[in-house]
Formats: C-alpha cells, structure tokens, sequence
C-alpha cells in the first residue's frame, strides 16, 4: 500500500490547475458512481481546477462509506497524480484503491488487489496530490476509483477529484472499402494448374 508520507507531495502553484484538466477528456456518458445518494452527483466533482473549493457540488454516499467511481476516457490516458478534496471532518475520505482498464468494477470485484492504493488526508485545499506509479498507469483508457473509508463518518462526502496526466487521442482505425464485382470476369479467374492467387484482404 502505498503511504502518504511517500507519494503526496503539497503544489501552491495555481498554474497547477493547467495541469489538472484531465476530467475534460472523462467520456461522461460512461462515468458511473456507486453507492451515491443522489443520482448523478458523482459527475459533479469532476470539475476545473478554479472551482475545486466550491461545496455547492458534492457526492455523498447512501447506504455505507463506499464510494466506487467507474469510468472511460476518450483516448489513451498517462495517469500522473490524484488530488481528492472531501466535504471536511469525518466524512473526509481516508484510503483510496486505484484500478486501470478493469471497468465496469464492482463492489465485490474492489476487493482484490489494486494497481495501486494510498492513505487519503484531510486536504480542504486540494493541494496534496497522490503521486501514481506512471509506468504503471500508463494507456489508461478507462479508471475506477474506491473510496472505501471514511475518518469515521457514516457516510463519506467528496467535493472534488483532480487528475493529471498525459492525454493522447484515441487512434481511429481505416476505413477499408472492398469492391465485390457483380458479375464474374473470365480474365480473373485462373485456369486448371496455374499457380495459386494472392487473396485481396482487408489490411
């Protein structure tokens, strides 16, 4: 697991915010939020740097302390460090668990292990970040965040999540076209005996 003391490190910068705007490229039509007591309000803490104090926008959990965020990028994501600012106190949350290209996962499925954890503080001004493994994140096309505990709240609230990273588009395949002709040539058919023909695939 990996500690705080090791991997958060404090940025005052306010340039940093330039840094932070991989929820720009969250696909948030897959964005999906366990265990939230308002439906949809997961989504909202994806929100720009400048506005990572507001408390007007929040997710609070329902039934426990869990909170499972799971969701895509619309390219090929370097994932570099995580910034969590929690809605303060108990319900702050204390220990994250990290996982790459496995979404959808589950409650049951956050149980195993993680490419990577960390022990959360208390940060209202967002500026202890959680430095990830970079090889170990890199072509992240997809991530699920799980928020398992809290500092002893009944339920665990989170104001904003700032990602940093390296964003590259998603490559899009060519488009082949294969013209199929409508009636049989002689001339492109082989005759008994000569040599077998190259196949015309798609490349």
């Amino acid at each position: 697991m990996s500690c705080c003391s090791h991997e958060a490190h404090q940025h005052e910068d306010p340039e940093r915010g330039r840094e932070f705007s991989l929820y720009t490229k969250i696909d948030f039509q897959t964005l999906d939020c366990l265990n939230e007591a308002v439906e949809g309000s997961g989504a909202g803490v994806f929100k720009p740097w400048d506005m990572r104090k507001d408390k007007s926008k929040f997710v609070e959990s329902d039934a426990d302390e869990e909170l499972l965020f799971n969701f895509s990028f619309t390219g090929s994501v370097k994932l570099k460090g995580i910034i969590v600012i929690g809605g303060g106190g108990d319900s702050d949350p204390s220990h994250l668990k990290v996982f790459k290209n496995a979404v959808p996962v589950s409650f049951d499925d956050a149980g195993r292990h993680a490419d990577q954890e960390f022990d959360l503080q208390h940060d209202k001004d967002g500026v202890m970040e959680y430095q990830t493994k970079v090889a170990r994140f890199n072509n992240c096309e997809s991530l699920s965040l799980y928020f398992d505990k809290n500092f002893g709240a009944d339920v665990t609230r989170i104001c904003y999540i700032g990602l940093r990273g390296d964003f590259s588009e998603a490559q899009k395949r060519g488009v082949v076209i294969c013209n199929y002709e409508s009636a049989p040539q002689l001339k492109d058919h082989k005759t008994p005996g000569a040599s077998d023909y190259s196949a015309h695939g798609v490349s």
